[in-house]
């Protein structure tokens, strides 16, 4: 987590702009059929043949969306390409392409930005996506990555997040509120640190909300389980600013209302402790808290009785007419409607 201050380091300003580049992009490996070219000229060139086109972008601001006090080059360039992923994912796509652009002021040396690509290729790599493109500048404020991916989906797969219908059932990846618990002990440890610098952090036992901050995952895995059953989500979309949020964008945008329950939302134990050690109740880290990058969608009835044994899919609701609101059942058997807070910061 903190710089080995006795590694050389070689300045930028060494290689120039296209020297860079060719560092940078010197060993990249082209994976998919669709990318004809990649870089090496003034555009990729990218066949999707029968299929639809899926792109998406994202800005990632130091200082805004991320603190380099403690969170290590590589696994920014890793996290940075998932989130973008998971925005393909979240059409129910597949994400192929990815072109990156990264603005760095002179305090970064060429060694802190190979670390950020190698975080991005292991991404790449693992997720079968071509890097194709991109293009670097010189910033005064720090460090700022801009991606965008590219993906595709067969027309009649593509889901989006307003086709949502009345009785559908609502359903989640994953656990949520670990990225939120995860950022909340780093920024903790980050005051012990600045009030004395002979202090080291106190991660110990807390892997797990660590990881699913630093180095969350796209869930492909959910478009192959689709693809094997055989089922079409009626409504999908990605979960970066908390699941509160990300179903009031849902409904709106379906305009349809919805009944969440409170004892159905999962959440993994160590963020159940973690939000207890902090005072927060359980269920607001996961409605506010954000950064799980897990996926909520919608299915019909008839499509329960395939995806009631899988362990990584959690039914949490229902869709309801618009007029009745989007509510969260709670524990208790009460309703109450659901605002949207987030977090905002390191998302």
């Amino acid at each position: 987590m903190f710089e080995d201050r006795n590694k050389k380091k070689t300045e930028i300003s060494e290689l120039g702009e296209f020297g860079l580049i060719e560092h940078l992009t010197k060993n990249i490996k082209i994976e998919n059929t669709s990318t004809i070219k990649g870089v090496g000229d003034d555009a990729a060139v990218i066949d999707n043949k029968n299929k639809q086109t899926l792109v998406s972008s994202d800005f990632l601001i130091e200082g805004v969306d991320f603190d380099l006090t403690y969170t290590p080059l590589k696994h920014l360039g890793y996290k940075a390409a998932i989130i973008n992923f998971s925005d393909i994912i979240a059409m129910n796509g597949i994400p192929q392409q990815l072109i990156v652009n990264i603005a760095f002021s002179n305090r970064f040396t060429l060694q802190a930005i190979d670390e950020i690509y190698k975080g991005i290729f292991l991404a790449c790599e693992k997720y079968n996506v071509d890097l194709v493109g991109g293009d670097t500048s010189t910033s005064v404020t720090g460090l700022i990555l801009s991606m965008t991916v590219i993906g595709s989906a067969d027309k009649e797969k593509i889901t989006y997040r307003n086709t949502a219908k009345e009785n559908n059932i609502i359903c989640v990846t994953g656990d949520l509120g670990a990225a939120y618990m995860g950022l909340l002990l780093l920024e903790r440890e980050k005051s012990v640190f600045e009030a004395n610098s002979d202090m080291q952090p106190d991660l110990e036992g807390n892997d797990y909300i660590l990881e699913r901050f630093l180095k969350p995952e796209a869930r492909l895995d959910i478009i192959e389980t689709f693809k094997t059953l055989d089922i079409l989500p009626t409504s999908m979309i990605d979960i970066s600013d908390g699941l509160a949020s990300e179903i009031i964008h849902l409904c709106k945008a379906s305009d349809v209302g919805c009944n969440l329950y409170e004892e159905k939302i999962p959440i993994d134990q160590t963020a159940y402790n973690a939000s207890m050690e902090y005072k927060i109740n359980p269920t607001t880290s996961a409605l506010n808290g954000g950064g799980d990058y897990e996926i909520l969608f919608t299915i019909k009835q008839k499509d329960y009785e395939m995806l009631k044994h899988n362990p990584n899919i959690t039914f949490i609701g229902y869709i309801t007419e618009k007029a009745s609101g989007i509510n969260l059942i709670t524990n208790g058997g009460g309703q109450v409607p659901i605002t949207a807070q987030g977090w905002g910061k390191d998302k």
